[in-house]
C-alpha cells in the first residue's frame, strides 16, 4: 500500500499545514493545492455530505496531491471504516471521552477488516495476533488515527486516552472545548489558554502529533505551534472568503468616499 505522506513528515518531525473545506465545489482540489498545503479537512460532522459527496472530494482531493482528513460525525467505528474506503488518509472522531472510545477508533483505522469479537481479543491483549495476520493488517491500512479532545472529561482521563497504542494524534475543538469549561468562546482566557496547554504538552510527551482548529488570526496558529503543536488546521473556506471580502469590499468604498458600515467593519473575522 502507498505510504501516508502526512505520517511521513510528521515522522520526521516537519508540521503538516491544511484547512477546512465545506464546499463541494470542483475547482477547490486545484485551489488548496495551488496554495501549497499538506491537507484538507473535511467535517463531516457539521457539514452535510453524504458517502457519495464525501468519496468524490476524497478522490479529487487526493489527485491534486492533498491528502484528506475526516472528521466522522461520531465516535463510530463503522463510520471510520467508510470515510476509509471512500479515500479518507485520516480519521477523526469527536468529542472522545473513554478509553474504549479510543481503542473502537484504533480498531476501526488500524485493523480493517477485522471487526467483532476477534477484533476486541486482539485490542485488550487477550488474544495474539497470528503473524501473517499481523503483517497483512499493518500493509493493508495506512491512515492516521486522530481523537478529538474537547471536554473537561476528555481532560481529567488525558493521560489514559493518550494512552492507546495506535494513536497517532490529536485535534483540540476550541469552541466545544471552551464551552465545556464553562468560558464560551473566549480563548484569550487564562483556563482555555491553561487547558489547551496542558492537552499540548502531554500529547507531545506521547510522542503522538497534535493541532488545533482556529477560523481566526493566524497568530494564534503561531502562538500554539510554539508550544509543540506541529499539525495546523488553519480556517476554512467561507471564513476566509468572507474576511477577505469584507476587507476588500471595505477598501472600495472608502475609496468611493462611502459611508463604511461600522458593523461590519468591527467584525472581519467570522
Amino acid at each position: 500500500m502507498k505510504k501516508n505522506q502526512l505520517a511521513e513528515k510528521l515522522g520526521q518531525g516537519r508540521n503538516i499545514y491544511g484547512t477546512c473545506i465545506t464546499s463541494t465545489g470542483p475547482m477547490w482540489p486545484a485551489a488548496v493545492a495551488g496554495a501549497g498545503l499538506d491537507f484538507v479537512f473535511i467535517d463531516t460532522e457539521h457539514i452535510p455530505l453524504d458517502r457519495n459527496e464525501l468519496a468524490l472530494l476524497c478522490q479529487s482531493f487526493r489527485a491534486n496531491g492533498v491528502s484528506p482528513i475526516v472528521r466522522i460525525p461520531s465516535p463510530d467505528p463503522y463510520r471510520a471504516c467508510q470515510a476509509i474506503d471512500g479515500g479518507a488518509e485520516g480519521i477523526v472522531a469527536p468529542y472522545l471521552e473513554s478509553v474504549s472510545q479510543v481503542k473502537e477508533l484504533v480498531g476501526a483505522v488500524k485493523y480493517r477488516p477485522l471487526k467483532g469479537e476477534l477484533l476486541a481479543s486482539f485490542l485488550d491483549g487477550s488474544k495474539k495476533m497470528p503473524p501473517a495476520l499481523q503483517q497483512y493488517v499493518e500493509g493493508y491500512n495506512n491512515a492516521l488515527c486522530i481523537a478529538n479532545i474537547e471536554s473537561v472529561p476528555a481532560l481529567e482521563r488525558l493521560d489514559s486516552l493518550l494512552s492507546v497504542p495506535g494513536l497517532d494524534g490529536v485535534f483540540i475543538g476550541p469552541h466545544d472545548l471552551s464551552v465545556s469549561l464553562g468560558i464560551p468562546e473566549q480563548y484569550d482566557h487564562p483556563e482555555f489558554e491553561k487547558a489547551v496547554t496542558y492537552i499540548i504538552h502531554t500529547t507531545r510527551s506521547k510522542g503522538l502529533s497534535i493541532g488545533i482548529h482556529f477560523s481566526l488570526e493566524p497568530e494564534r496558529q503561531v502562538r500554539w505551534m510554539k508550544e509543540g503543536a506541529n499539525i495546523v488546521v488553519h480556517s476554512f473556506d467561507i471564513a476566509l472568503f468572507l474576511q477577505r471580502l469584507r476587507h476588500d469590499i471595505r477598501l472600495i468604498k472608502k475609496a468611493a468616499g462611502e459611508q463604511l458600515n461600522e458593523a461590519v467593519d468591527k467584525n472581519l473575522s467570522i
